[in-house]
């Protein structure tokens, strides 16, 4: 079990600077951190006022409510007009109100998650004295106390990953993606991945988990290793990272390699190119990492679905509203491409909200203007919810977080924003993945609602013990750590 926060010192709602090792941490700004502290100002006071101990009163719904109300009134007094989390105040004092307000009975269908495998094979690849992802050490657990040096990898195992997914948080299904490396330095590998989803078949869970394969077309072997993902493992889609290649040097998807893949992967039958673009690693081979190509074969192949995690958001580029041929970085690519390929919203380009949504929630302004071009322009049935978890620990924050947020009517007024209704909350959370990635959500639910992990996750709720802990790298010695050790 991961290390509990028994004074209750951490915010159910993380606001802070970590990253999920693909994109260097940013500080909070200035604005953040006076939220953050009255929060837990606030959050002292109601405990008082509830006659409960800060730790019980952070972990209740009242907490996560008390901590987005402080936002809110920071936010404001800041001349942050763009959006909001649309709570009650009594939702900060009365558990009732923060049940109705930041519950939900939505199907949550997260297409992004990810963990390490502690004992890999890729453990044998680095020197002896290393210590990869070490950033971890300060997030300890119990299982860090088992003997070795890497013994602190084991709080970021698949145990602890199904922990925070499927018990802390609302979520009914996880699909477990991979990060940019060689297949020598993958921290999970493919039949980690299996037997992840295996671990939760044995607890009745069978249909609560699925897998992507890897697949960079431009390394030896990538292409040709695409016919046993598809045949052996039972994968959901392909996923690919056009920005990653040999000596730094990545690729577009219309490029002879990234053609060759979506042509494969049409062969084979599988019909998701699930494909990393924004949140670039740096200034090498940045081009491809922006969105230009999408729309060029998206319109090639009309047949095939082109998932776009984390939609091409930068961390540091401040969305704004979208103009026509102004040439602005971030989510302005993937929207001009779709527009000059003549790609209408709601078709085959699907816009993932995997670490773009928790960086959003930093800033409402930010927030209003990523989340209301996507649902213009991808269109509403065509955003996707991903997390990116464990890197931010538990999703439950960007789960509360995404139920509460609106955008404000300004906004909706000045660009043509749609506000974000409860149908619109339901498409996002997971009615639109169901259908790329081909699942009958009434079948999962009614699956899931008797199944194991329900059943241990209502013994769990008895006395839930969630930890409020982020795992990613927060600072730029750490971020750098993290590349270099995570391949």
């Amino acid at each position: 079990m991961q290390q509990i926060d028994s004074q209750g010192l951490r915010l159910p709602i993380k606001i802070d600077s970590t990253s999920n090792g693909e994109f260097e941490p940013i500080p909070i700004s200035k604005t953040n951190r006076i939220a953050n502290r009255q929060a837990l100002e606030d959050a002292d006071k109601n405990a008082r006022r509830t006659a409960k101990s800060r730790r019980q009163f952070l972990i209740s719904g009242c907490g996560a409510a008390t901590t987005l109300l402080a936002m809110n009134q920071v936010n404001a007094q800041a001349g942050k007009v763009g959006g909001f989390f649309q709570l009650s105040p009594e939702a900060g004092l009365d558990q009732v109100a923060a049940a109705e307000q930041l519950g939900g009975d939505e199907f949550i269908f997260d297409v992004q998650g990810h963990y390490v495998n502690p004992n890999g094979d890729w453990l044998s690849r680095v020197p002896p004295n290393a210590r990869p992802y070490s950033t971890f050490e300060k997030a300890a657990c119990e299982l860090a106390d088992a003997p070795g040096d890497r013994s602190y990898l084991n709080c970021l195992s698949a145990s602890e990953f199904i922990k925070d997914v499927f018990l802390d948080s609302d979520t009914d299904i996880m699909v477990l993606s991979f990060v940019p490396s060689s297949r020598e330095m993958e921290p999970v590998t493919i039949e980690d991945a299996d037997e992840t989803r295996r671990i939760v078949a044995e607890l009745e869970g069978s249909k609560r988990m699925m897998i992507h394969g890897r697949v960079n077309p431009n390394q030896d072997g990538d292409l040709e290793g695409m016919d046993e993902l598809a045949e052996s493992w039972n994968i959901s889609a392909f996923k690919t990272y056009t920005q990653f290649g040999p000596d730094g040097r990545g690729f577009f998807l219309h490029d002879d390699p990234g053609i060759a893949m979506i042509e494969r992967a049409r062969r084979l039958g599988v019909r998701n190119i699930c494909v990393h673009k924004g949140l670039p690693f740096g200034p090498q081979s940045y081009e491809h990492s922006q969105c230009h190509d999408i729309g060029i074969v998206a319109r090639m192949f009309p047949d095939m679905n082109f998932l776009i995690y984390h939609s091409g958001f930068v961390a540091n580029v401040t969305e704004q509203e979208f103009v026509a041929g102004a040439g602005r970085d971030g989510i302005d690519t993937l929207i001009q491409s779709l527009i000059d390929n003549e790609v209408a919203p709601n078709s085959n380009v699907y816009a993932e909200l995997g670490s773009t949504w928790r960086f959003l929630m930093r800033d409402p302004d930010n927030a209003a203007h990523a989340l209301g071009k996507l649902l213009r322009y991808a269109g509403e049935d065509n955003v996707l919810w991903g997390t990116d978890s464990i890197w931010y620990g538990s999703p439950q924050d960007q789960i509360q977080a995404f139920r509460t947020f609106q955008i404000s009517e300004e906004f909706q007024d000045r660009f043509g924003y749609p506000a974000i209704t409860e149908e619109i909350r339901r498409k996002v959370f997971g009615l639109n993945a169901a259908v790329p990635y081909n699942i009958d959500q009434e079948e999962i639910r009614l699956h899931s609602s008797g199944d194991m992990v329900a059943y241990e996750k209502q013994n769990y709720l008895n006395d839930p013990q969630p930890n409020f802990l982020t795992y990613g790298p927060r600072n730029r010695r750490e971020f750098l750590n993290f590349l270099k050790w995570g391949g």
